[in-house]
């Protein structure tokens, strides 16, 4: 039976191709060529690495808003609504628009089959190409080379970060995970790497890609000023910006990035590049990037899942010393557990261990998370509980007045302590 609802169409997308993940940009072009292939945007910036890409859109997204332009953003996963996915002029996509852009997805696909999230980019494209979009950000969700999003040419790319994550997809080390994100890369546009030593494999890629490739800590600088900070380029154009509202210490590198980025791009002159860039401190919507939900013990969710995020954490944990920190932590089979847990060390006083089975397949049972915890940090305090709210329950239960409480690990462990706290 044909889908009709929202729901229908996920749960199809989920079954009509027989693996989940399916990397090649073969299947998908042909249907985009099927559907005419249209400009999605009059601009288009690419997003890729392996952390800060949501925060990193986030920024592009307030600031190209703050400069008056009309922008469409597609980031993966979403935490709570699929809607999430695609925005445009800051409002997510409705259930309506999202099966309209399936159907002509399905007729034009025939006998190619497509995983869900090719759906999903295709059908950002689709809206996109119907918005009359100044400026289309995309988020890539896998690798780069051969992610879908990789089907559009960028006119700009940002690589935040590279570490290891997705191994068994994208290579064993950080010079291999590089030459894969390196794929996002055009000729002879700007490429901006986000970190200040990223993996000789990422330069060496964009290299020979023929990418304008512009480094952090060597063509663009970031300048602590207390308050606030400055940003200069070793052209000459220098910022002066107030700090992020976003609370970890590397979203100043993704803010970076950002404005490199536009500065690349030349869409602005100085002057309004800095009063956009300085709106954009204050309007990025990242949700789940060490969001404070308030409360007392404090309540705080962030999407950290692998040990570079882990080790961001940390040090956020380090600049705000003196606090209990009670951490609820769910993770999935393909993360490297024992990595995250010895980033967080000692700072993490209880460790509240929740089952993500019920949530997905790849979702690890509390004990297994107990056992890898036990192996790296034998003194660690732990509990294990069957779900996310059960160890939420169990942190506020046992934390003081004053503790924090840390939720992180998963999008599933920050969309259930999201939904929990709206409810």
């Amino acid at each position: 039976m044909k889908p009709s609802t929202l729901a229908e169409w996920l749960d199809y997308q989920q079954r009509v191709h027989a693996l989940g993940v399916d990397l090649g940009l073969e299947r998908v072009h042909a249907v985009w060529e099927s559907m005419n292939a249209p400009r999605i945007a009059r601009h288009v910036i690419t997003v890729g690495g392996t952390n800060g890409k949501g925060s990193t859109v986030a920024f592009l997204e307030a600031m190209l808003t703050a400069a008056g332009q009309k922008v469409g953003c597609y980031t993966s996963p979403h935490l709570i609504r699929y809607n999430e996915r695609i925005r445009i002029g800051g409002v997510d996509a409705d259930d309506a628009e999202l099966i309209e852009s399936f159907e002509r997805i399905e007729f034009a696909r025939g006998e190619i089959p497509l995983t869900y999230f090719e759906f999903g980019t295709l059908a950002a494209f689709d809206l996109f190409a119907r918005a009359d979009l100044d400026v289309a950000v995309l988020e890539v969700g896998l690798g780069g080379r051969l992610d879908a999003v990789n089907l559009i040419d960028a006119e700009a790319v940002i690589v935040t970060t590279v570490d290891l994550d997705h191994v068994e997809w994208l290579g064993p080390d950080r010079d291999s995970i590089g030459r894969e994100k390196a794929g996002i890369a055009r000729r002879g546009r700007p490429a901006i790497v986000g970190e200040l030593l990223p993996p000789a494999g990422l330069l060496q890629a964009l290299s020979s890609h023929g990418a304008a490739v512009e480094q952090a800590g060597l063509d663009f600088h970031v300048e602590r000023t207390s308050p606030g900070w400055r940003w200069q380029h070793r052209d000459g154009t220098a910022l002066n910006l107030p700090d992020p509202e976003l609370a970890a210490p590397v979203q100043y590198a993704n803010a970076s990035a950002a404005i490199a980025a536009l500065h690349a791009l030349d869409l602005l002159d100085p002057t309004e590049l800095e009063r956009v860039a300085a709106a954009g401190m204050h309007l990025p919507r990242a949700p789940a990037r060490l969001q404070f939900l308030g409360g007392d013990p404090a309540l705080i969710v962030d999407v950290g899942h692998n040990p570079q995020a882990a080790r961001a954490l940390a040090e956020w944990l380090d600049a705000q010393p003196g606090r209990r920190v009670h951490a609820v932590y769910g993770a999935l089979s393909d993360k490297d557990v024992g990595g995250v847990m010895t980033a967080l060390g000692t700072r993490i006083a209880h460790w509240h261990l929740a089952s993500l089975e019920q949530d997905t397949p790849r979702g690890l049972p509390a004990s297994v998370l107990a056992g890898v915890l036990h192996q790296v940090l034998p003194r660690a305090a732990c509990d294990t509980h069957p779900n996310v709210q059960h160890a939420l329950a169990a942190a506020r239960a046992s934390a003081r007045h004053g503790d924090r409480i840390l939720a992180f690990g998963s999008f599933f462990v920050a969309a259930a302590v999201l939904e929990e706290s709206a409810g």
